[in-house]
């Protein structure tokens, strides 16, 4: 019976001391092992998969011209045998050597996922038409042209990433021939501001790649001679080891610049093939500013710390192959000595002003880019002019670390904010950034933490050359956010007069839905697009009119025309989760700071009944506690099941995304975080149980990431859960001795709290049942692999309960259909043995002998 439930090769055969010497069981109702003898992978029940595998609702993007939406629908996950797909690990890029595509997301946070379905929706009618896509593709998602007329979008194959155009008013898709673009670096297809061309980075030559003949490669030989300074924790394969990698990280990075007319198709090459990074264009379409990668390399970092070359380029006549540099703006040293939370010296974070022809703007540190170090004026903010023959001038200073720049439509007039890491408090100003007097107004100043008064975000739109700006109407902005309040977030829409800094609501979601400001509705801006939900109701674009307050409106609301209709129809593709019900709880921790979690129970739920029940956190932290408290989410969205959430269906509860603050000075929230995870667990365990819902001898805990450092804390220091599920996670801090979340510290300078943290040295007094899960190719600084199976020995050595689950090829987040599969399968044979079918617990008396 053993051998019925080996994962057969996904993890190791021996069990844990202080195991059974029997397989665990499965679930009553899991896929019989002879389902799924043609895979060494495992599934959930039927009803199960069969909510998995439901079509994902498509995501809205209005065109720039505001007459189309487009809906998008990504491919929810990937086969095992996409994700499998060989690649090479290059200073933190893994590319695929066959088409030169970027294997995942920075970070390897996960696959990109391919889009199966685009379809083109009139504002004006509503008519809508699909977008025929080739067969076979992996299309990632569009980027429409500032004309409204087309759209672009790669298309990824085994042989090369294609470039593709489509037509806004039909529909119709055409590959762009002799176009293979290099993902290497990002930045490889934009439309330029004639949005009638393409600025791409080309795959160069058919020049076979280096091979490495047999013990050739050398030694990999690293070498520091004094000075501090410290780097994220990469895994080791990720980062360059020696003279091949290099050669291999030249070969597939090097790309050709080239103009591709989207009509015709034409090809013109631009300068010579480099390691190309970064590409800004300006409103003229002349000028670019280029980053460009150059050795010497680094073995302990990752590429965007290397040293850079950063030009400014002239496209106008420039013959093949010749030099189009006008100008060197900077040429940036190695950045692998940057200080925690700091910033690299030197140009950093250009933008162009998008009504000038070609004015470029940058910031430079003052203050070493460290945030330790005492400056009345951390950073400034200096302005070049076209032709660029000039000393850049200097436009305003900041106090706290510069954050952006947003620029209006109104001619030299900006948002600037900045922000404070050491007390995590942010600002913004209005400024002219041709005021030679140096004057701003400072329009908001409030914690970044802080979310009931948030103002939003101001809404942009796109000018004619591409540039995104501020929309502005005289002194009037507009700003689109979450809504936080007591009752959850209702997003909102408001009108913000600059002059008088006051507000007036257009819009805000009710409380039974969740309605999100799209656009509007070509340029009137009594005309909104919104997208709308509720847990019952499937997400849809409506159209709205702004109307007069109501007589006896609630302050801050508003009326709109009762007449107004949707403008999509799409259809529930899984109203088997309808069933479930959700609803916002709050309470407060034991030393009074406010939480809050969504509560959902399972299909057919009667109240008063108790039942096993899974907790889901992710510790966040807070420097003030009456930011700590704000809730946030909404009970009002439509439910999706993924990962543990599916658990509802086999009559579980979930507490999910508990509020879990870590409050305190930033400098050292940490002193207290075991304490504080434990509190928090406890608030939200005893208010489900006095809900009646929970059955506090059959409680779960599970999360990912930090969260599962907190799953396995929460195991060793309290005895709140019967077993935990923890994925993906970062067990022992010294492994990472340089800081992690928000403590900055090194673990010289705070050993004790680097210890306290870590439930690897806690091993022994983990009794509780955990299952481990981790990505076998996780590329997230400091959550590498070894951390899980570093865990896992230890536990097992001092005779706990655990199974560690190794899902092959999977980065940081799990991608492939097969893995989530497993992942599900793994967790409900978990808690079905540990917790919903555990037997009682002993009395303390009897426990404590």
């Amino acid at each position: 019976m053993q051998g019925k439930y080996l994962l057969r090769g996904l993890v190791s055969t021996t069990l844990a001391v202080g195991m059974t010497s029997g397989a665990l069981a499965a679930p009553t109702t899991a896929t019989p092992a002879s389902a799924a003898t043609a895979s060494a992978y495992n599934q959930p029940p039927k009803e199960i998969l069969d909510v998995m595998r439901a079509p994902p609702p498509p995501v809205p993007s209005l065109s720039p011209t505001r007459d189309k939406l487009m809906l998008v629908t990504m491919q929810d996950f990937p086969s095992i045998a996409k994700v499998a797909t060989p690649f090479l690990r290059l200073a933190g890029v893994r590319i695929e050597p066959g088409n030169h595509s970027q294997h995942d997301t920075p970070g390897g946070y996960g696959i990109p996922p391919c889009v199966s379905a685009i379809d083109l929706v009139q504002v004006a009618d509503g008519k809508q038409t699909a977008v025929k896509l080739p067969a076979d593709a992996c299309p990632r998602r569009p980027v429409w042209s500032a004309d409204g007329q087309r759209f672009a979008f790669e298309n990824i194959t085994t042989a090369a990433v294609e470039l593709w155009v489509g037509d806004a008013k039909t529909g119709a898709v055409r590959r762009l021939p002799g176009v293979r673009l290099n993902q290497m670096f990002g930045d490889q297809m934009q439309w330029m501001p004639d949005q009638k061309t393409l600025l791409v980075k080309l795959v160069t030559g058919n020049k076979a790649p280096p091979v490495e003949a047999p013990g050739s490669a050398g030694p990999g030989i690293q070498e520091s001679i004094g000075g501090t300074g410290q780097s994220s924790t990469y895994e080791n394969r990720d980062t360059l080891r020696n003279r091949y990698d290099e050669s291999l990280f030249n070969y597939y990075g090097t790309s050709q610049l080239a103009l591709v007319d989207a009509a015709s198709g034409k090809i013109t090459n631009v300068g010579k093939p480099g390691l190309y990074e970064e590409l800004s264009v300006a409103p003229d379409s002349r000028h670019v500013v280029v980053t460009e990668i150059r050795p010497p390399y680094s073995y302990v970092t990752t590429f965007d710390r290397f040293p850079k070359q950063i030009d400014l380029w002239d496209l106008r006549g420039v013959k093949p192959g010749a030099n189009p540099v006008v100008r060197e703006i900077a040429a940036l040293p190695l950045a692998d000595r940057v200080p925690n939370r700091g910033v690299p010296t030197g140009p950093r974070s250009f933008t162009w002003r998008p009504t000038d022809a070609a004015t470029l703007v940058w910031a430079e540190a003052l203050d070493g880019g460290d945030p330790k170090v005492k400056a009345a004026e951390r950073d400034k903010l200096v302005m070049l002019k076209a032709p660029f023959t000039g000393a850049p001038v200097e436009i305003t200073r900041t106090e706290q670390r510069y954050a952006g720049l947003s620029w209006s439509e109104n001619a030299g007039t900006a948002l600037l904010s900045d922000y404070d890491v050491n007390r995590k408090w942010r600002r913004t100003w209005q400024l002219n950034v041709d005021d030679a007097k140096n004057s701003r107004r400072l329009v908001w100043d409030m914690s970044a933490d802080e979310k009931y008064a948030n103002p939003g975000n101001p809404v942009r739109r796109q000018l004619a050359n591409g540039s995104w700006v501020i929309r502005q109407d005289g002194d009037t902005i507009y700003l689109s956010g979450m809504g936080s309040s007591p009752d959850g977030d209702r997003p909102f829409l408001d009108k913000f007069s600059l002059g008088t800094q006051q507000s007036e609501r257009l819009f805000r979601s009710g409380k039974t839905s969740y309605e999100q400001f799209i656009g509007f509705a070509g340029n009137d801006t009594r005309r909104l697009l919104t997208w709308y939900q509720s847990t019952t109701d499937t997400p849809n674009a409506l159209l709205r009119t702004v109307g007069a307050p109501a007589a006896g409106a609630v302050k801050g609301e508003a009326a709109f025309d009762s007449s107004s209709a949707p403008l999509t129809h799409l259809k529930d593709t899984a109203p088997q989760v309808r069933e479930i019900q959700k609803r916002l709880v709050k309470y407060k921790r034991a030393d009074g700071v406010d939480l809050s979690f969504t509560l959902y129970t399972p299909p057919g739920y009667k109240e008063g009944t108790r039942l096993p029940t899974i907790l889901n956190a992710y510790p966040l932290d807070y420097a003030d506690a009456s930011q700590a408290g704000q809730t946030t989410g909404s009970q009002a969205t439509f439910t999706r099941l993924r990962q543990y959430r599916l658990l509802l269906l086999s009559g579980y509860a979930i507490i999910d995304s508990a509020a879990f603050p870590i409050v305190g000075d930033p400098r050292k929230a940490y002193d207290t975080y075991t304490e504080q995870l434990v509190a928090n667990a406890k608030a939200a365990v005893d208010e489900a149980v006095r809900l009646g819902v929970t059955d506090p001898a059959r409680v779960g805990v599970t999360g990912h990431s930090h969260g599962a450092l907190m799953t396995a804390n929460l195991l060793a220091h309290s005895d709140l859960f019967r077993a935990g599920a923890a994925t993906s996670g970062s067990y022992n801090k010294s492994l990472t001795p340089f800081g992690f979340q928000n403590e900055r510290r090194s673990v010289w300078e705070a050993p004790d709290v680097y210890t306290k943290v870590s439930t690897f040295f806690y091993a022994d007094k983990l009794k509780t049942p955990l299952l481990i899960v981790h990505g076998g190719d996780d590329a997230n600084p400091g959550t590498t692999p070894l951390q899980s199976t570093k865990l896992y020995e230890a536990i097992r050595g001092n005779g706990g309960v655990t199974r560690l689950v190794m899902l092959p090829h999977e980065p940081h987040w799990y991608a492939a259909r097969e893995s989530n599969e497993q992942l599900v399968y793994e967790m409900l044979r978990w808690f079905d043995k540990y917790v919903k079918n555990a037997p009682a617990p002993a009395p303390a008396s009897v426990a404590a002998n």
